[in-house]
């Protein structure tokens, strides 16, 4: 029966998106003329109401704690758990504050999500080397805009029995050059609204977004140590949050 009823609801959720999506491409492309920072502050505005619509309408909900270790006027690299599709649409529209996500290049391509894309994102091909280092230098200006810097160091979705992948050194490196201190978010329930693997799967979730309190980085320190322990405060929450969840 749950079979059933999550591909009822996976194309009920796939109606809703598209229908709201309309309006929201509209409205990225109207913003597009708009300067920096502005204009990606604008970006988070609108998709932070058109998520809110979207659980809403899908039967899903969204509990966020932890939002007062966010300083005011200060930036941050937020780094994220990544579990499921359901993850970016938790993390830019919910991090307090203008902020950019690293991306996937080839999610751009698809027609006229892919405009609503960009404009969240700073966009990587994983398989090009000037790619690679041309979106590290675009994370360093979207820093010195004073924007956050969303992402996600496990770099792909976690389908391992890990609680939290191994982590790549992109942003900790990134932290340690522009002496930017890092804020650890984990999204808890995502992979039970759309599970990795699972084909044409939607079900209607209690969602949690925790930010933790953010951790100091100076220039003098070792990146492998940083990733290390952000690893190790990432996965004890993360182990120890699962046993309070329903």
């Amino acid at each position: 029966m749950k079979k059933i009823l999550s591909r009822v609801f996976a194309a009920w959720a796939l109606i809703v998106f598209i229908i709201t999506m309309l309006p929201v491409a509209l409205l990225m492309w109207m913003i597009g003329t708009i300067k920096e920072p502005k204009r990606t502050n604008y970006f988070r505005i609108i998709s932070k109401i058109w998520m809110r619509i979207f659980f809403f309408l899908t039967g899903c909900s969204l509990k966020i704690k932890g939002i007062n270790n966010f300083k005011p006027g200060e930036k941050y690299i937020v780094i994220c758990n990544h579990n499921s599709l359901m993850d970016v649409p938790l993390s830019t529209p919910f991090i307090p504050g203008a902020n950019k996500t690293i991306a996937k290049a080839e999610m751009a391509k698809i027609p006229i999500f892919g405009l609503i894309y960009k404009r969240g994102s700073i966009l990587v091909d994983r398989n090009d080397k000037n790619s690679r280092k041309n979106s590290f230098k675009k994370m360093k200006e979207v820093l010195n805009l004073g924007m956050h810097m969303c992402v996600y160091p496990e770099g792909t979705r976690n389908k391992t029995e890990m609680p939290i992948k191994e982590f790549h050194d992109g942003a900790f490196k990134l932290a340690v050059e522009t002496e930017t201190n890092i804020l650890p978010a984990l999204m808890f329930n995502t992979k039970k609204v759309l599970p990795p693997g699972q084909a044409f799967y939607f079900w209607p979730t209690k969602m949690e977004l925790h930010f933790l309190p953010p951790v100091t980085i100076s220039k003098s320190d070792d990146v492998e140590l940083v990733k290390q322990n952000l690893h190790k405060i990432m996965s004890e929450y993360y182990i120890n949050q699962l046993k309070k969840l329903p």
